[in-house]
């Protein structure tokens, strides 16, 4: 049950975190659309100002799940998957630890019983 690249606890967090806001879902859903939106296309067709945005978009960067990069006067931002995909393993392996652990449950108390 490893986190690569969010090798530690408080990192594996602050992806979890990131990902527990309705809001930055909403902002990481346009991300995968496949361009890069600059903050006044991402708050295009929501009830946010940039400043919300930008605030939202602050924790995605810290949780390493966006990226910005300069272009002119505008920052662009990226999706990066790898922390979602690191975090998608981490909790199949913790569900399959579960389901091994509750598999020699159902052994041990259907033992008990004969």
């Amino acid at each position: 049950m490893s986190i690569k690249r969010h090798s530690s606890r408080s990192a594996a967090a602050e992806v979890f975190a990131a990902l527990g806001d309705e809001t930055r879902l909403l902002l990481l859903a346009k991300l995968c659309e496949g361009r890069r939106p600059s903050i006044a296309e991402l708050t295009e067709g929501t009830k946010l100002t940039r400043q919300a945005v930008t605030k939202h978009l602050r924790v995605l960067e810290k949780a390493q799940i966006v990226h910005a990069r300069r272009a002119g006067r505008e920052r662009l931002f990226d999706l990066d998957p790898v922390p979602i995909w690191e975090m998608k393993e981490y909790l199949e392996s913790v569900g399959n630890a579960w389901e091994g652990a509750l598999g020699r449950l159902k052994m041990f108390v259907e033992s008990e019983k004969s």
